[in-house]
């Protein structure tokens, strides 16, 4: 009994493998008979395999714009807590001194550090639709929706 499930699979192990050499013959085949009709640019199994790269590498690209994505989201929220942070500490500690701190409005660094990030808001809200709330502050939402929409 032991020797007939030794033939049968030494059989199906034949059968695959000419099977395998007969696909690999087609293959030369056709690759030889594109390579004489299609001018280089245009063989088709060499497009093929360009766009199966092509196909790996825009997956790989979007793992990776994700993650820089995330990684400049968390910079932009790092910046921004510790520029605001630091910005009404000194205010506080002109208060307490007596000397009168500069509005939001006299202060011109602040006012570019605000505009910047409302342009970016405007620019995360016009590609995630208009679904997202006009009042929201949360950048990490705004991020999150464009990501989402883009897919």
């Amino acid at each position: 009994m032991g020797q007939e499930h030794h033939e049968a699979t030494e059989g199906l192990v034949r059968l695959l493998t000419k099977a395998n050499h007969d696909l690999t013959v087609v293959q030369h085949r056709l690759d030889k008979e594109f390579q004489q009709i299609y001018p280089q640019n245009a063989n088709p199994m060499k497009l093929v395999s360009r766009i199966k790269k092509i196909q790996q590498d825009l997956s790989t690209l979007e793992d990776q714009c994700r993650q820089l994505l995330t990684a400049k989201q968390d910079l932009i929220d790092k910046a921004r807590t510790t520029l605001v942070g630091n910005r009404n500490l000194v205010q506080r500690m002109e208060a307490s001194m007596g000397i009168s701190p500069n509005t939001d409005s006299d202060d011109s660094a602040f006012a570019n550090f605000n505009q910047i990030i409302d342009e970016w808001k405007v620019q995360a809200r016009s590609k995630a639709g208009d679904e997202i709330d006009t009042d929201v502050h949360d950048i990490n939402t705004l991020l999150f929706s464009t990501i989402v929409s883009s897919n």
